[in-house]
């Protein structure tokens, strides 16, 4: 550890960094509870991203099939380039933002207009309207799943900074401030103590 050499070695100093050692003790402890909460909800995001991320998995690959498919079919396949030329459907998307132990998380949710369906059906398979009608019913889970995910990234780095600080206060500042006072006390202890021995002599020579 080190010697806080901004100190001088008198009452003033001893008195300002026991202030100092009190209010770091104390922030550290905020900051430890402050890390204890943040994991908590860290592992509760986590679990529901994974229990989110294995169910669009499985509608994914469903939708993929269906696309398969719809490519494998005796249709041409220009016709099916064509048919996803005109857009069809309007997402809009609303976030709102709110404050999770100092960290920012946004609510995301998703309006969709129209049908995912704009095209003829006489020179488009049946399996390529499956396939989209499969991708509008999972379009909420995916932006679902964006929204934990990034709530996640985000609780990630705060429990990230929250980690150093209390690794500073622990290892460094608290240990600096403690041997600093202490080494205070020594000066101040060995000032006294040859103020008293040259009061002693002073008086023997009366």
């Amino acid at each position: 550890m080190a010697i806080l050499t901004a100190y001088n070695p008198t009452k003033m100093a001893l008195l300002e960094l026991k202030r100092r050692h009190k209010q770091a003790k104390r922030g550290h402890k905020l900051l430890k509870d402050k890390q204890e909460g943040l994991m908590k909800a860290f592992m509760a995001i986590i679990r529901n991203a994974q229990a989110l991320r294995k169910e669009v998995e499985e509608k994914l690959g469903d939708i993929f099939e269906s696309f398969l498919f719809a490519s494998a079919s005796e249709v041409h396949p220009e016709f099916i380039e064509a048919a996803f030329l005109v857009p069809a459907m309007q997402v809009k998307l609303t976030t709102v933002t709110k404050n999770v132990m100092s960290v920012k998380l946004a609510d995301m949710t998703a309006e969709m207009k129209g049908d995912p369906i704009a095209y003829g059906f006489y020179q488009t398979p049946a399996e390529l309207d499956i396939a989209l009608i499969k991708l509008r019913d999972a379009f909420p889970l995916l932006v679902k799943l964006a929204e934990v995910e990034k709530k996640a990234e985000r609780m990630a780095e705060e429990l990230e900074k929250t980690r150093r600080r209390v690794n500073a206060l622990e290892h460094i500042t608290l240990p600096n401030v403690q041997d600093t006072i202490k080494y205070i006390g020594q000066i101040l202890g060995e000032s006294a103590r040859m103020q008293v021995v040259i009061a002693m002599i002073v008086k023997a020579k009366e």
